[in-house]
């Protein structure tokens, strides 16, 4: 057994796998290096990891449906994941983050970078910043009157919306005292709206929110973490009660 933080590393190219495990090493990581999807998939299954290093094309199982499957009913759902590719199309970045990663690298890459954003996505998982109250936020719905200006959320406090609790001293979300399992981003953005009831975020504000480091998002980024809470926390997602759409500006959590 060892007290290092281990790492999954996922690449089917030997000199870049070999690399990346190489540099983690020093960085202090327990590297554990596989080739292919198949592997990755039984390991993520057994084995708990700190950080997940994952490209996108790789043998038998492509990254995008290994890093699905991590997200959705791993012991892993909640390990940062950094995606590797050699594609450079826009479509493509923001499939991967889209699929769950956390950031992603286009090869070639610098070691340098490499290290400095695997710092960034533990630095983010073991200790998430807290969320200050929203200088972007939109003071009014379309059509509607205009809101107060928003109170300073008490960060630490635990919020209760009918039967959602959201506790964000212990990170943990229950909804009808069934715990429900969130990504860092997932509860992050619950964290963040249900903590200003009433306020609408433009998709710009939340992009400034809850991705912080220097990551490749765009608008419909937004859309798909929105997607991703509501299928967790809302009892039907097609007609949510708690996170709603303002159309044509951003998201709000229910006025309570």
């Amino acid at each position: 057994m060892t007290d290092k933080p281990r790492a999954l590393v996922v690449e089917d190219e030997a000199h870049i796998r070999d690399l990346v495990s190489l540099h983690l090493g020093l960085e202090g990581f327990d590297c554990v290096p596989v080739a292919d999807g198949r592997e990755a998939l039984r390991l993520s299954a057994d084995t708990r990891f700190n950080l997940v290093i994952l490209d996108l094309m790789i043998p038998g199982v492509d990254g995008i449906t290994v890093c699905r499957a991590i997200r959705r009913d791993t012991i892993n759902r909640d390990v940062p994941i950094l995606m590797l590719t050699a594609r450079r199309e826009e479509s493509d970045k923001v499939l991967g983050l889209e699929s769950g990663a956390d950031d992603y690298l286009t090869k070639p890459f610098g070691v340098r970078e490499l290290v400095a954003r695997v710092h960034a996505l533990m630095r983010r998982g073991r200790q998430p910043a807290p969320v200050p109250p929203p200088a972007e936020a939109v003071a009014a719905e379309a059509g509607a009157g205009p809101l107060g200006a928003p109170a300073k959320a008490d960060e630490g406090r635990l919020i209760r919306v009918h039967e959602l609790e959201v506790d964000p001293a212990r990170r943990r979300v229950l909804v009808a005292g069934r715990d429900v399992s969130l990504t860092n981003q997932e509860f992050n953005l619950l964290h963040l709206l249900a903590g200003h009831p009433g306020i609408v975020f433009s998709r710009d504000a939340l992009l400034t929110k809850i991705w912080k480091e220097h990551t490749f998002v765009t608008g419909r980024s937004v859309d798909t973490l929105v997607k991703r809470v509501r299928r967790k926390i809302e009892q039907d997602p097609a007609n949510p009660r708690f996170v709603i759409t303002v159309w044509g500006v951003g998201y709000k959590f229910a006025d309570v």
